[in-house]
């Protein structure tokens, strides 16, 4: 049993910007390439820092409203905490960049994502130069599957081939991606493996049990049947 990693569903293609890269022309670059954010990248091609369009609109707030009021505070210096005119990639970035592996699993690119409050990551080889970029919305794409190829995985990579349950022993089905098991097993403590094994296939949303089990082997001083 298989399941996607970061290369299979990341950009592969990516706009990168130099750190010299001005102001206008980063917002020319996400204009013509329907971006949002780019990673900002060395000579050697390593990313030292993400733009992303919540860092550019940060400097309106240095500019007057249509009648000559400012709008707000000036964009604060990272370094010293001291006003100043963010004009380059470098000077505008938030560095340093939150990265990815390619041979990554998705549930562990979400939780990076996630304990680092951000929308995309670079993805970085063993070099540590860049070879792509994958957004939340890639790790979305998994869910895209349909209900029968969840079904025909769960029923032959899950139950048939890796815990070699006999036929008819566990019915599943799928809508909408939620899972549904019913069926009954010999020990209640495979429904916990059950549960986990299925639960890892991509596109699986939710599952729902209701397995009945022979003997309590999770009880304490309780023997299988004889």
């Amino acid at each position: 049993m298989q399941h996607r990693t970061v290369f299979e569903v990341m950009t592969h293609e990516v706009v990168t910007i130099d750190r010299a890269t001005p102001f206008k022309e980063i917002v020319r670059l996400f204009n013509d390439n329907d971006i949002t954010a780019a990673p900002v990248v060395d000579d050697e091609r390593r990313p030292i820092g993400v733009v992303s369009e919540a860092d550019l609109l940060r400097t309106t707030a240095e500019l007057p409203d249509l009648e000559g009021r400012w709008a707000g505070v000036r964009l604060l210096s990272r370094e010293h905490g001291s006003p100043r005119d963010a004009e380059t990639a470098e000077e505008l970035m938030t560095s340093p960049a939150a990265t990815a592996r390619p041979e990554w699993d998705l549930v562990e690119t979400a939780r990076t994502m996630h304990r680092k409050g951000v929308k995309r990551l670079p993805v970085i080889d063993e070099t540590g130069r860049l070879v792509g970029i994958v957004s939340r919305g890639d790790l979305l794409r998994p869910f895209l599957r349909s209900d029968s190829a969840i079904h025909e995985e769960i029923a032959r990579d899950v139950l048939g081939a890796t815990l070699r349950l006999a036929p008819g022993t566990i019915d599943a089905s799928v809508k909408d991606g939620v899972v549904t098991l019913t069926g009954r097993v010999e020990a209640r403590g495979d429904i916990p493996v059950i549960e986990r094994l299925c639960r890892s296939v991509d596109g699986v949303v939710a599952l729902h049990q209701s397995i009945d089990y022979a003997y309590d082997n999770l009880a304490l001083d309780v023997e299988p049947p004889r």
